[in-house]
């Protein structure tokens, strides 16, 4: 797992899901549900590239985020992408290893 801490890295993550997707987790450090999010997501076990987001520490990578692929900011909020786009979310407490493992499986091709 790999934080996501400036734009250009959001940008090399984007273009890698252009052909490898990836999974991102957006997530406060001060949010119970955000504490519990990234503890399921640091137990989901996948081959794919997982990033994180902290939102109180980049802030700006966040806004792109939601700016590039035309989602509405949420915290936590998981990701899946591919095809250099998003294709699948969660959030909240709907961050679970078994919902996300369901998720890879009916939307990574």
């Amino acid at each position: 797992m790999k934080r996501i801490m400036t734009k250009e890295e959001w940008k090399d993550v984007l273009q890698l899901s252009s052909h490898t997707p990836c999974l991102v987790l957006k997530y406060s450090m001060t949010c119970f549900s955000s504490i519990s999010a990234l503890k399921e997501f640091k137990a989901l076990e996948t081959m794919l590239p997982k990033y994180v987001v902290i939102v109180q520490k980049d802030r700006e990578v966040s806004k792109m985020i939601e700016k590039e692929l035309e989602v509405r900011h949420e915290s936590p909020q998981f990701l899946i992408l591919q095809g250099g786009k998003g294709v699948w979310q969660a959030t909240h407490y709907k961050i679970k290893q078994l919902l996300l493992s369901e998720a890879i499986s009916m939307y990574v091709k």
